[in-house]
């Protein structure tokens, strides 16, 4: 089991490194993000962000139509449910209906409130 969160974690990690990438795309840079989860970890990185969610690029995210590539959705994904606690989902499905349009809001309220 060990062994399965760890790999868990490290691909976790690497596409919490992969924001930068998507966001590089459209111009903007999370250097600050990419260097936090090079020193934290990507798990660890998350956990302390959505801590401290006024210092997301969530905002940025939004603003170029790309909610998908957020910290906040990569935590929402299932296949990472066991690394976060449903009060950690709850926050990022939180913070990501917050801007993402209504249509999609009740998905996201239904994906957190299963954990």
């Amino acid at each position: 089991m060990k062994q399965m969160t760890g790999k868990l974690e490290a691909d976790f990690h690497r596409d919490m490194l992969a924001i930068y990438d998507l966001c590089a795309k459209v111009g903007f840079r999370p250097v600050l993000l990419r260097r936090f989860v090079l020193l934290n970890g990507g798990v660890v990185a998350a956990r302390k962000l959505l801590e401290q969610p006024g210092t997301t690029g969530l905002d940025r995210l939004q603003q170029n139509g790309m909610t998908e590539a957020s910290m906040e959705a990569l935590i929402l994904k299932p296949q990472y449910e066991p690394l976060f606690t449903a009060q950690e989902r709850k926050l990022a499905a939180t913070l990501l209906a917050a801007r993402t349009p209504s249509r999609s809001r009740g998905r996201l309220n239904a994906v957190a409130d299963r954990s």
